[in-house]
C-alpha cells in the first residue's frame, strides 16, 4: 500500500487502483444487476404467461408484467442495494422510483410498439411473433430501460448520504 500517513491507502497496479477508486460503484453495480436479473425473470415469465396462457393483449401484458417485476425491484434496491445509503421519506423513495420505473416502462413499451405496430405493419411475418415481442421488450426495451433506471434510481431515488436533494440544491440557489 502507497500514501502517506494519514491519507487514503491505495495498492499498487492497475486492476487495484481501478477497484479502491470505483469499488463501491462495481459493488452497487452488482447488486443492482441481480435484483434487476430477478425482477427481469419474474417480467419475463408474467408477459409471457399473459399473452400465452391467458391471451391479454401484447402491451397490457407488459404493462402489468412491469409493475409486478417494479414492485419487487423496488424492494430489492431499498433494502440491498442502496441500503448503506441514507433512508429519506420512504413515500418520496417509493413516489420517485416508481415515476422512474415509469419511464423505463415507457421506454420497453415504446420499443415494443414500434416493433410490433410501426415495423409490424410493414413486415407482420418478422415483427408481429413472439420472438420479436420478447427481443423488442426484453433486450431492446430493457437493455435502454436498465441503463435510465441505474442512473435515475442512483441520482435521485436513493441518494448518498452526501449527497443533496433537489429540493436543497433549489433552496440553497435561492438563499
Amino acid at each position: 500500500m502507497t500514501g502517506e500517513p494519514g491519507s487514503r491507502q491505495t495498492r499498487p497496479g492497475l486492476v487495484h487502483s481501478l477497484l479502491d477508486r470505483f469499488g463501491h460503484l462495481v459493488r452497487e453495480l452488482s447488486k443492482f444487476a441481480t435484483v434487476g436479473g430477478i425482477a427481469f425473470i419474474i417480467d419475463f415469465i408474467l408477459f409471457n404467461y399473459l399473452i400465452g396462457l391467458r391471451d391479454v393483449e401484447q402491451v397490457t401484458a407488459k404493462t402489468i408484467s412491469t409493475v409486478v417485476a417494479a414492485t419487487f425491484a423496488f424492494l430489492g434496491n431499498r433494502f440491498w442495494t442502496w441500503r448503506h445509503r441514507k433512508r429519506s421519506n420512504p413515500a418520496r423513495e417509493y413516489a420517485l422510483f416508481f415515476f422512474f420505473n415509469a419511464v423505463g416502462l415507457g421506454i420497453a413499451v415504446a420499443c415494443l410498439a414500434i416493433s410490433r405496430y410501426g415495423l409490424g405493419s410493414i413486415w407482420p411475418q418478422i415483427f408481429q411473433t413472439r420472438l420479436a415481442d420478447n427481443i423488442a421488450s426484453f433486450v431492446v426495451g430493457t437493455g435502454l430501460g436498465t441503463l435510465f433506471r441505474f442512473w435515475s434510481y442512483r441520482r435521485f431515488v436513493f441518494v448518498d448520504a452526501g449527497t443533496p436533494t433537489v429540493a436543497e440544491v433549489n433552496q440553497d440557489r435561492g438563499a
